[in-house]
């Protein structure tokens, strides 16, 4: 039997937002609950999320010391349900407006500029300065256009998007900062989800989730909200014998979200 999990990735939006202070989404649903006691109390001046894609809940349970450079900056594990089909374009729309497909608009893979209100939108009114970097092409370089934030979106490379994000960290300029990496999504599409080369990007992003961490905490002062927050799962298609994902099995909507409270070193981290 299947069983998914309770809280809905639509739930994650507004406490983006609130962890900065800042009123949600028009449309966001309710935040869910853990996450909003991790936020209680807290007092963030920015946010860093890294957004690697199609990493499933079941990889994290059955290689959970892989994720130790996610544990070491994070202390609230989420379990999520991502939205269908679960493809990249339509949870990463639910993800950052709060909202289901039927109201962001976004019901297959395809990527229009979503005009659904977004973490972004609610970011900006509060006069936050917000950006996105990412692989040229990929749904976030393209669903969340046309807003008055910046864009880094031209890399092909993953240590590129790496590279640039910690510029941007270091640079003390932006508020709110969306990284994404596409890269354990596409090896394991063209191999399996479990192969050799796909199970070595998924620890790669592990490490670059650390070195992101480590940039945030020598560079920022004060509290910064962080997140390894992945849009859906996978499985291995029986057919092909190759990764894929789109379906309403758990593999593929089951994922698990970390979120942390970073302090900078300046406050004895």
């Amino acid at each position: 039997m299947e069983v998914y999990n309770a809280y809905s990735m639509a739930s994650v939006a507004a406490g983006f937002t609130r962890a900065l202070g800042v009123e949600p989404p028009y449309r966001a649903q309710r935040i869910a609950r853990p996450l909003e006691q991790l936020i209680e109390g807290a007092h963030c001046t920015r946010a860093v999320i890294y957004n690697p894609d199609a990493i499933a809940q079941w990889l994290w349970q059955k290689y959970t010391p892989d994720f130790e450079e996610v544990y070491r900056y994070t202390s609230l594990a989420l379990p999520l349900r991502a939205v269908m089909p679960s493809v990249t374009p339509v949870c990463f729309g639910t993800m950052y407006t709060g909202t289901l497909p039927e109201v962001h608009g976004i019901r297959k893979y395809e990527k229009p500029v979503l005009r659904t209100d977004s973490v972004y939108d609610a970011l900006i009114r509060a006069g936050k300065k917000c950006a996105i970097v990412s692989q040229d092409g990929a749904s976030m370089s393209r669903i969340f256009l046309e807003r008055e934030m910046d864009y880094f979106t031209q890399y092909e490379a993953e240590e590129d998007v790496i590279a640039k994000a910690e510029e941007l960290i270091a640079s003390g300029k932006y508020d709110f900062i969306s990284i994404y990496n596409g890269n354990y999504d596409h090896t394991m599409h063209g191999t399996r989800v479990e192969s050799p080369e796909a199970l070595a990007v998924m620890r790669k992003n592990c490490r670059f989730f650390g070195e992101l961490m480590r940039t945030v905490e020598s560079c920022y002062k004060g509290e910064t909200f962080v997140g390894f927050a992945t849009d859906h799962g996978c499985h291995d298609n029986p057919e092909t014998g190759r990764g894929t994902h789109g379906t309403d099995l758990t593999d593929d909507l089951n994922v698990v979200h970390f979120y942390g409270i970073l302090r900078g070193q300046d406050n004895g981290h």
